[in-house]
């Protein structure tokens, strides 16, 4: 299978439209709900509209924050990241009435690589249980260098197509698009922070585990 080649221009641009593809749909709904508010008189109507712009702000405002770290600068080169800030984006970007999520991880400065590859584990985790169901996020610390697990459980759980060699950096055709980037993505942050991704099949869901290469 050919490995992947993308220029820098090309892989900005794709991570851009990843970021858009994900608050596209709030934005969407904050500017049908300021019409509704606009044309209707009925209470009730401009009550509605009022919740669904409040829901779809805070959605939007948290998929943004979780963006920011997960495929951002966060920094200048060498910086840390607290797993704290990781913790209360990931808990944003995960609320919704089908997903859980648990957090067990101590709070520490981690190198920004880590962290990254670790909420770019998570976006991932999501796709493994297509019909929600639960996460579980846990880590080990040791002085700089961190393990994580991330343990999904749900109905019709499975490890994604192509997710793994996409980890490689290699397609069929050697080339990605946007909806294959973040799995990509997650390769080069993994390979960057000196840490190699593997997949399991546990009985209910997927496991994802990241460690020292």
């Amino acid at each position: 299978m050919p490995a992947v080649s993308l220029d820098a221009l090309d892989l900005a641009a794709l991570l851009c439209s990843r970021v858009c593809h994900d608050v596209i749909s709030p934005v969407g709904a904050i500017v049908n709900g300021l019409e509704v508010l606009e044309e209707e008189k009925d209470e009730s109507m401009r009550g509605f509209a009022q919740d669904l712009i409040k829901k779809s702000a805070r959605q939007a405002s948290a998929r943004l924050q979780f963006a920011r770290l997960a495929f951002g600068a966060a920094g200048s080169a060498g910086a840390t990241i607290d797993t704290g800030d990781a913790e209360q984006v990931a808990r944003g970007f995960i609320h919704d009435d089908r997903t859980s999520l648990t957090w067990d991880a101590p709070r520490v400065l981690l190198p920004k690589n880590q962290v990254k590859l670790l909420l770019n584990l998570l976006v991932m985790a999501q796709t493994t249980i297509p019909r929600g169901g639960s996460i579980a996020v846990s880590a080990t610390v040791d002085g700089e260098q961190a393990t994580f697990r991330v343990a999904t459980r749900g109905v019709s759980a499975r490890i994604p197509p192509h997710a793994e060699s996409l980890l490689a950096g290699e397609t069929e055709s050697g080339t990605v698009d946007s909806h294959a980037i973040q799995p990509f993505y997650t390769g080069l942050i993994a390979l960057a922070a000196g840490m190699v991704v593997t997949f399991a099949l546990e009985d209910g869901g997927v496991a994802i585990e990241a460690k020292r290469a």
